[in-house]
């Protein structure tokens, strides 16, 4: 005669253990042979206590073989017996090293250079067209730049404090312009030279220095301000 107490029991346990894993989306097939017992959902069915109930067909083979989810279904249920590597996720595959990102390039180096030049030595007195001495230094320097990237060249006319205001600011644009137009009869891009002439407000002889009204010493004593400033910038 059966118990009806055990039975009651058993029928509780199952009720349980179904309950607690109809949440479990991995799904076996009723009617299969299976190591442990299921329930018609196709899920594991365990005691109130964590146990599942094994079948009469139960092997560790069986339980190794027959999948419940992505693992064995004996890692459910007998995990100690199942070989670890087969109960445990597949270790996340090594992401390919990254090539080692190439060595950022040398900035190029900024080459800068200022020459002045004496006015005198580049043109006659009161003149802004180059004498055969002014075109050779001027041809040293567009040498000189072929060695860089170019960015731009600056030629900027000065004058002396001696004559009309008006006419020294003309006389050094035109000495400036005579500096770029040489340079670009020399492969200079046009585009990279700018010539301006700032007239006498830029001297760089002192106020107390070349004293007194025009003579021969005081037009010597003002040479520094009669120059033409040359500036390129670019970079190696």
């Amino acid at each position: 005669m059966i118990n009806t107490k055990h039975s009651l029991l058993l029928a509780t346990l199952l009720g349980l253990s179904a309950a607690a894993f109809a949440q479990n989306a991995a799904m076996l097939k009723p009617g299969d042979v299976m190591p442990y017992a299921i329930d018609a959902r196709g899920v594991v069915v365990k005691s109130g206590t964590g146990l599942c109930w094994r079948t009469g067909y139960w092997t560790p083979a069986l339980a190794e073989s027959v999948m419940y989810g992505q693992f064995p279904v004996g890692c459910e249920c007998d995990k100690d017996l199942m070989p670890k590597a087969k109960c445990e996720p597949p270790a996340a595959a090594a992401a390919p090293a990254k090539a080692a990102a190439p060595a950022p390039a040398a900035a190029p180096k900024p080459a800068a250079q200022k020459v002045t030049l004496a006015a005198d030595a580049l043109f006659d007195f009161n003149k802004a067209d180059l004498r055969p001495e002014g075109k050779a230094k001027l041809d040293k320097l567009a040498n000189d730049i072929k060695g860089i990237k170019l960015e731009v060249i600056l030629a900027v006319g000065h004058a002396d404090r001696l004559g009309d205001d008006a006419y020294n600011q003309k006389l050094s644009e035109k000495r400036a312009a005579s500096v770029k137009s040489y340079l670009v009869s020399k492969g200079v891009d046009a585009n990279r030279v700018y010539a301006e002439g700032k007239g006498e407000k830029q001297p760089v002889t002192k106020p107390d220095q070349c004293k007194g009204p025009k003579s021969k010493k005081v037009v010597d004593c003002l040479q520094p301000d009669r120059r033409v400033d040359i500036e390129v910038i670019g970079t190696k």
